[in-house]
């Protein structure tokens, strides 16, 4: 039976290609995508969803915009990553994809509650949404299977040495849903900065021959200039699709069950996830924290998802 997945999202170079893992996979069943201010303002990351529904052919797949804006926060965009546009690279034609009227925490909460099995919410951008969500609505929980979240880091950060860009644009909103009693995995810079796009990754996408292929290396070109420029990085590690994969197959992401806290104060870090990995709080277990990814296994299943589109 494929698992019911909402997928709530800023794209973004990589929450592209996390779209188009979660449409392809035929583990998933995506029920809808929402947008939530993040990479770029929300009007740009949900006309760029648009854009990768229509090349994808997934214009049917119902979409909501959400949150402009942190629960509290201005929302800081990370166009020194992800271009003016939030998706810079491709040539994007006009979009057939439209957004619905109704907002995200609408959409999530009717695809949720309407949906004969748990739903897995699987989030690759702030957690502002999501914690609307679960504020707004608590009669979803219950219906809620998982939560599989790109964010957060064990170690490093990519915004201050400690803090990770997702968890750093809102983190009360983090604070919120990792205080929310649910299942959840936190796929943070420890294992997405495995997933990185090496040139025979590249290779393997120019050699599928498709539009969506083609688009795909346009993203990763760009991408990767950026990551080279601002952090030295070869290849572009692509954080987003390793929340998507670890639903389509558990076993991709060893993790481990421990206490994770957010920071919310603090001049250097604020959206800190303060992850208890030597269990020396005493607090008790509130996620699963991944540290290892299984690169080949990974790098098979996103190109093979690419490769569905034809």
């Amino acid at each position: 039976m494929t698992i019911p997945v909402v997928l709530d999202c800023d794209p973004g170079h990589d929450d592209a290609i996390a779209i188009l893992l979660a449409g392809a996979s035929d583990a998933l069943d995506l029920r809808a995508v929402t947008t939530v201010g993040g990479n770029q303002s929300l009007e740009k990351i949900t006309l760029n969803a648009c854009r990768v529904l229509t090349v994808a052919g997934l214009a049917d797949v119902p979409l909501a915009a959400g949150a402009a804006k942190p629960l509290t926060r201005a929302l800081r965009v990370a166009a020194d990553v992800h271009g003016e546009s939030g998706l810079d690279g491709p040539e994007w034609a006009e979009p057939t994809a439209r957004p619905l009227e109704l907002g995200a925490v609408e959409l999530l909460r009717r695809t949720i509650t309407e949906s004969a099995e748990p739903v897995v919410l699987i989030a690759t951008g702030p957690l502002t949404n999501v914690a609307t969500l679960l504020l707004a609505h608590p009669e979803v929980a219950g219906r809620i299977r998982e939560i599989s979240w790109m964010g957060g880091s064990a170690g490093r950060g990519n915004v201050t040495p400690l803090v990770e860009f997702n968890a750093s644009t809102d983190p009360e909103a983090a604070r919120i849903v990792f205080g929310s009693g649910l299942p959840l995995t936190m796929c943070g810079l420890d294992v997405t900065h495995q997933a990185l796009v090496t040139p025979a990754v590249v290779e393997r996408l120019r050699a599928l021959g498709t539009p969506v292929g083609d688009m795909s290396v346009e993203l990763m070109r760009f991408f990767a200039t950026t990551y080279r420029e601002l952090f030295g990085f070869e290849g572009p590690p692509l954080h987003d699709p390793v929340a998507v994969a670890r639903v389509v197959d558990p076993t991709l992401v060893r993790t481990a069950r421990v206490n994770v806290e957010i920071e919310t104060r603090g001049d250097w870090t604020a959206g800190a996830t303060v992850v208890d990995l030597a269990r020396r709080t005493g607090r008790e277990a509130n996620a699963d924290v991944a540290l290892e990814l299984d690169v080949e296994r990974f790098w098979d299943l996103v190109v093979g998802a690419i490769a569905v589109y034809g």
